[in-house]
C-alpha cells in the first residue's frame, strides 16, 4: 500500500454571468406574478369597499372582503385578476373619453373668460360664459 494520495481531477466552478439586460429582475417578477404576490401585495391595500367591488365585479363571494388572497383558490384569485384588468381598461376608456385627447372646449373657453376678466374686457367674458352656459361646447 501506498501513502501517495491521488490528485482528483476538479472541475473549476461555473463562471457567474452578470444580468444582461435586466432579465434576472424580469425573472423575480415574473416568478412573483405566478405566485401571485402582485396580486396580495394590491389586496392588502384595498380597502373593504373596494375588495367588496373587486370580488363582486370577479362575480365571487362579497363576504370573503377580510379573507387573505392568499388563502383563496387559485381559480378565485385569477377571477380577481380578470376583474382587475376589465376594470382597469373601463377605467382607461373613461379617461379617454372624458379627456378627449387635449382639454375640454369648455376649458379653453373659461380660459378666455378669464383672460377677458383680467383686461378688463367684462363684455368679452359675458361673451365666453354665455357660451359656456348654452353648452356650445
Amino acid at each position: 500500500m501506498s501513502n501517495a494520495a491521488t490528485q482528483l481531477a476538479t472541475t473549476p466552478p461555473p463562471q457567474v454571468v452578470q444580468d444582461r439586460a435586466g432579465f434576472g429582475a424580469l425573472r423575480a417578477e415574473l416568478h412573483a406574478r405566478v405566485a401571485d404576490q402582485d396580486l396580495a401585495e394590491l389586496w392588502a391595500e384595498l380597502v373593504p369597499g373596494e375588495r367588496r367591488t373587486l370580488l363582486a365585479s370577479a362575480q365571487l363571494d362579497t363576504r370573503e372582503v377580510r379573507t387573505g388572497i392568499e388563502s383563496m383558490p387559485k381559480p378565485d384569485r385569477d377571477a380577481i385578476r380578470a376583474a382587475i384588468r376589465r376594470m382597469s381598461q373601463y377605467a382607461n376608456r373613461l379617461r379617454d373619453r372624458l379627456e378627449g385627447g387635449g382639454p375640454h372646449q369648455s376649458q379653453e373657453l373659461a380660459a378666455h373668460a378669464r383672460q377677458a376678466l383680467e383686461d378688463g374686457n367684462t363684455r368679452a367674458a359675458m361673451h365666453w360664459l354665455a357660451i359656456i352656459e348654452r353648452g356650445v361646447a
